[in-house]
């Protein structure tokens, strides 16, 4: 598997907004390093590959070959064993932005690195006509 880094990062105006309010204004430091790094675009905008706020995700681990679904949410829809991913999360941090093909990096909370690669977007609300959610 030919992995390679994300290329940029895109969030709609309107997740930008509500992100940098998460947590009384002060985002976590890899979500803050997330959104002073990324280029905005509008909802209607957004392209369709691009993982937006509950985005549904499927990720593959290139050690393994395991693949996984998850829906990228704030904090307070998060359900990890239902596969709801906190974007305050470190997986969450590292998702929120990237496009298919992308490799999603992330320090685990006992220090150890993780990848994988976003294998495909099995549902974008912006591509469904859903631009306020």
């Amino acid at each position: 598997m030919n992995l390679k880094p994300p290329a940029e990062r895109l969030l709609t105006e309107l997740d930008f907004a509500r992100l940098n309010q998460i947590d009384s204004g002060d985002p976590p430091s890899a979500l803050e390093q997330v959104l002073a790094a990324t280029d905005l675009v509008a909802s209607r905008a957004v392209p369709a590959d691009v993982l937006t706020m509950y985005s549904q995700v499927v990720l593959e681990d290139p050690a393994s070959l395991r693949q996984q679904t998850f829906t990228l949410c704030y904090p307070a829809d998060a359900e990890p064993a239902e596969g709801f991913i906190s974007v305050l999360s470190p997986l969450g941090a590292a998702l929120i932005g990237l496009r298919v093909g992308d490799v999603a990096r992330w320090t685990t909370p006992d220090g150890k690195l993780r990848e994988a690669q976003v294998l495909g977007l099995l549902f974008q609300p912006e591509a469904s006509g859903d631009y306020v959610t």
